[in-house]
């Protein structure tokens, strides 16, 4: 009975092992990958990292002359936009860590 328990013991360590090497590997790939988000009209670009770290902004000239109201209404619109795309990109990642463990779908940390 005790050795079943050991050889259940040490699949379950080695499982978590591989989960954490393999969250990692995910983490750099995101880490390194960029999306870029728009605003209406693709007047001004936001890139985010995969872990949603401000990369860059590109605004065009016809955006500054809207006025900075509506020049800051158009950053954020475009930061959102980034913002999602990142954030579907971890989601893909995680499902398809969660299903490359063989987990069950629905069991891959809520990720939708």
């Amino acid at each position: 009975m005790l050795g079943n328990m050991q050889n259940l013991f040490d699949t379950v360590k080695k499982a978590q092992m591989v989960v954490q090497v393999e969250a990692v590997k995910v983490q750099k790939e995101l880490a390194v990958a960029e999306f870029d988000g728009y605003c209406e009209g693709e007047l001004i670009k936001v890139t985010l990292s995969g872990n949603q770290q401000p990369v860059r902004t590109e605004i065009t000239e016809a955006a500054m002359e809207l006025g900075p109201e509506k020049l800051s209404l158009l950053v954020t619109e475009a930061y959102k936009d980034a913002h999602q795309k990142s954030v579907q990109a971890m989601k893909e990642k995680m499902n398809d860590l969660a299903q490359s463990l063989g987990m069950p779908p629905g069991l891959g940390g809520g990720f939708k």
